[in-house]
């Protein structure tokens, strides 16, 4: 596994919490993949997200569906808005 040569600081994906990884040290495969900056790496180089986990989540794939579906759905309201008068 990589190893930082600088301090970064990431939101740790299952607590949301923001989490410090130490030069030197050696994070968990899913706060590694979080770390996108070649500059804070060993070798100058990210681990790619196919090292950093081993499985694909289908629950985020789920809710991006959803996040797609939703987002094209207009904003309550909005047609009465276009029909009616100002209430004069």
């Amino acid at each position: 596994m990589a190893r930082l040569v600088a301090t970064v600081h990431v939101r740790d994906p299952r607590t949301h919490q923001m989490v410090q990884l130490d030069a030197g040290t050696e994070p968990e495969p899913e706060l590694a993949a979080l770390v996108r900056n070649p500059d804070a790496w060993e070798d100058g180089k990210a681990p790619t997200e196919s090292k950093a986990t081993s499985e694909p989540d289908d629950d985020a794939e789920d809710s991006k569906s959803a996040a797609k579906r939703s987002a094209r759905k207009p904003a309550r309201g909005r047609s009465a808005a276009d029909e009616g008068s100002s209430g004069d």
